[in-house]
């Protein structure tokens, strides 16, 4: 044990009394407010659909909203700001139009704007007989349109469904299941939220019957996008390129939307060249090409090899070019690494990665941190806080993770503002994986006072998928993360993988004790 001593004499203690005294009525207070960044920790909405996004560094605030939400009357129902912070303007934020961006100014010292804005999905639609493709329709023009064949009455179109506002809307006239003359414009009205709209909705008549629309080519699979007149026999075919044989997408590998309908082609070979075109009937749309791509895998993904850098364990070997890294350089500043190798393998052979929960500090002052390994790299510490690079260059685009974990929880014995509740609760672990299609790799930082964290919901997000489990699991166990991509064809440019013994750690928060094994990760790229 270490013993502080401190010697004062009497006559010290007396001139320092003194000191303390005369001083604050001879000096002028002229030194400067401290410089704390201040805003949001926290903020709730009615018919919010997910935990609000809450970018430090650009002080933004991203709320996610159902179809019940009114975007130019949002009720917030609860907010938490940094401490000892407050609200500037406007006085009253228990009702926001987030219909464009909206603006409030938190203090303390210094004054800080933040912007609120939301995202809200209403499923809209529109479907008639005989329609070719899918109907597109123009929200902020309040205009619909689909197609239909030349040889079909248009003065007579059935409509199959419609609906243009969002849940609890009305529609006057109501067009469902209607016989409804479209030779000219159809005017409805929708009313939502106590207000109303004018929709204007369009035939468009076409000769043309079916339409190879898009083709896209991962690496064993292919993506063929097609329109044609529901009802009829519409699918997709595809050959080798040079092949004279053409081979019938099986039904269960097509997906409809009225007339327009999605083949997602499996088994293909890497790197060879297709074509595919889609038919409806005896008639076919043009023939696209595509190519696959290559079966690329992240390096280093067995776990095995590791260094010892003075105190911190680096998961790659001495002299090689790393991919992964770990937030040990973070850790080791108040304590011991916590990542670390392990002969306690998923196969009895090599090493794996060990993750440990635990709190870093010297006499009780410091924080939790969660082990973590990341492809990417540590880039700084800021304090005791770090700032990490996620993610390396990549271009294919994977179907699934695949890995094996086993891990025991802890309860959760530290939590940071807004979190509190969860304290007694079972830590959880989490594995993720994301596709982006960014200029340049995320960057990650954990310091409240300009944190920011990788956001699932993020524009430049090809694809994501997670797994994260709040039991023991005391034997290894495969798991496998299905990527969930938001579109076919956006090529990503890098690759994230992070895993983390406490899903909860970027915010300090979790159990002391939890430790996360992993090993033999691969991507996989097939259905």
């Amino acid at each position: 044990m270490i013993r502080f001593r401190y010697n004062l004499s009497g006559l010290a203690v007396v001139l320092a009394v003194m000191m303390a005294a005369v001083l604050p009525g001879c000096i002028k207070n002229n030194i400067p407010y401290p410089h704390i960044q201040v805003g949001f920790t926290s903020i709730e909405a009615e018919w919010q659909t997910q935990a609000a996004s809450i970018d430090s560094v650009n002080r933004l605030v991203t709320l996610y909203l159902g179809e019940k939400a009114d975007i130019s009357d949002v009720v917030i129902t609860s907010y938490s700001l940094s401490t000892g912070a407050t609200i500037i303007s406007p006085d009253d934020i228990s009702h926001l139009d987030l219909s464009s961006d909206a603006k409030v100014v938190v203090g303390l010292y210094q004054e800080y704007t933040w912007t609120i804005i939301a995202k809200q999905t209403i499923e809209r639609y529109l479907d008639v007989k005989n329609q070719i493709g899918a109907s597109t329709l123009d929200v902020p023009a309040r205009r619909a349109v689909f197609s239909i064949p030349d040889n079909v009455d248009i003065t007579k179109i059935h409509v199959n469904s419609i609906k243009l506002g969002p849940e609890g809307s009305s529609m006057q006239p109501d067009l469902n299941g209607q016989d409804v003359d479209f030779s000219s414009p159809v005017k409805v009205d929708v009313t939502a939220y106590g207000r109303t709209s004018t929709w204007t909705i369009y035939a468009d008549v076409i000769e043309t019957t079916v339409f190879t629309t898009q083709a896209d080519g991962w690496t064993r699979v292919g993506w063929v996008y097609g329109e044609a007149e529901s009802g009829k026999d519409n699918g997709i075919e595809y050959r080798r390129a040079g092949s004279d044989e053409w081979i019938k997408v099986p039904s269960s590998q097509i997906t409809f939307d009225g007339g327009r309908f999605t083949a997602c082609i499996k088994g293909l070979e890497p790197q060879t060249e297709y074509e595919a075109r889609a038919y409806s009937n005896e008639e076919y749309g043009a023939v696209l090409t595509f190519t696959t791509q290559d079966e690329a895998q992240m390096p280093d993904s067995s776990f095995d090899y590791w260094s010892l850098n003075g105190k911190v364990w680096q998961p790659w070997a001495e002299g090689q070019s790393p991919y992964w890294d770990t937030g040990n350089r973070g850790a080791t500043v108040l304590g011991t690494a916590n990542v670390m190798p392990t002969e306690d393998s998923s196969t009895g052979k090599g090493q794996a990665a060990l993750l440990k929960t635990e709190f870093k500090g010297i006499a009780g002052i410091g924080k939790l941190a969660a082990g973590s390994i990341f492809v990417g790299s540590y880039v700084r510490t800021d304090g005791t806080n770090g700032i990490l690079s996620f993610g390396r260059p990549f271009e294919q685009r994977p179907t699934k993770l695949r890995g094996s974990l086993k891990y025991k929880t802890s309860l959760i014995t530290d939590a940071t503002s807004g979190f509190e509740s969860m304290v007694g609760q079972p830590d959880t672990c989490i594995v993720w994986i994301a596709l982006i299609d960014s200029p340049e790799a995320f960057e990650c930082r954990t310091n409240p006072s300009n944190r920011q964290l990788f956001d699932p919901e993020a524009d430049d997000v090809v694809a994501y998928g997670s797994v994260q489990y709040g039991k023991d699991i005391e034997n290894y166990t495969q798991f496998e993360v299905e990527l969930k991509y938001n579109s076919t064809s956006r090529k990503p440019t890098y690759i994230l993988c992070v895993c983390s013994s406490s899903k909860y750690g970027d915010y300090f928060t979790g159990g002391r004790g939890s430790e996360l094994y992993v090993d033999d990760f691969s991507l996989l790229y097939d259905y």
